[in-house]
């Protein structure tokens, strides 16, 4: 599997995508500096990490979805190669118009740090193919800004359309995000986010493997297609 982790000014996660990339697939993933205009050749996955990009001094995420190198992310999830943010990738993907929504400040309005429930919605996409559907597993969470927002027509679209992939569960939501929804993907399948950190969940060190599913799925997924 060839991806691609982008890096931004204040991104913080890209080592342990790295490591649980690498533990999955067995190879180093590119880190890609948000400057360039181009990813090296045609990757198979392309991540944008969590962290705090620019500061999240105007919006989170907002700065980096106009970063150089995002020109060639839009267009390469256009050709149809997975795309994967989380926490503060979710944000720019959502800022860049990859994803639909809003994520807005917690509804407590304070930084959350801790472990959360999540269900398992769809189970028949590139990233969630090894869990079952309505599966709940452990992930950490780290955000201030992770209240998902969208008006209704969008939540009745991702409601029937089975775009919602992750949903917070038995009464974890952290954040006051609307349908408890915790990541979601577009309408090609290709492109998916979400605030929770399964790359901080995918080795015993960690205290679970809960997170370990998501990036089987995509090794396993790639695998068979290049077979």
């Amino acid at each position: 599997m060839k991806a691609s982790i982008i890096q931004f000014p204040g991104t913080n996660r890209e080592r342990d995508m790295i490591a649980a990339l690498k533990l999955a697939s067995g190879q180093n993933p590119d880190l890609v500096w948000h400057e360039e205009t181009a990813l090296p050749g045609r990757p198979d996955l392309i991540v944008l990490p969590g962290g705090f990009s620019y500061g999240d001094y105007l919006r989170s995420g907002a700065i980096a979805a106009l970063s150089p190198i995002m020109r060639d992310v839009v267009r390469q999830a256009a050709d149809g190669v997975l795309v994967l943010g989380v926490c503060n990738g979710f944000q720019a993907l959502c800022e860049a118009g990859l994803l639909p929504g809003a994520l807005m400040r917690n509804a407590s309005l304070k930084f959350v740090c801790r472990s959360v429930r999540l269900q398992i919605e769809n189970n028949r996409t590139a990233f969630t193919s090894h869990y079952s559907a309505g599966q709940v597993i452990d992930c950490p969470v780290a955000h201030h800004d992770g209240n998902f927002f969208a008006d209704q027509t969008v939540l009745e679209e991702l409601e029937g359309e089975r775009r919602i992939v992750f949903r917070y569960a038995e009464g974890t939501n952290p954040n006051g995000s609307q349908h408890d929804i915790a990541g979601i993907i577009n309408q090609a399948g290709n492109v998916l986010g979400m605030m929770p950190h399964p790359e901080d969940l995918v080795e015993a060190a960690h205290g679970g493997t809960d997170g370990l599913g998501l990036f089987a799925s995509l090794v396993e997924g790639l695998d068979r297609k290049a077979a």
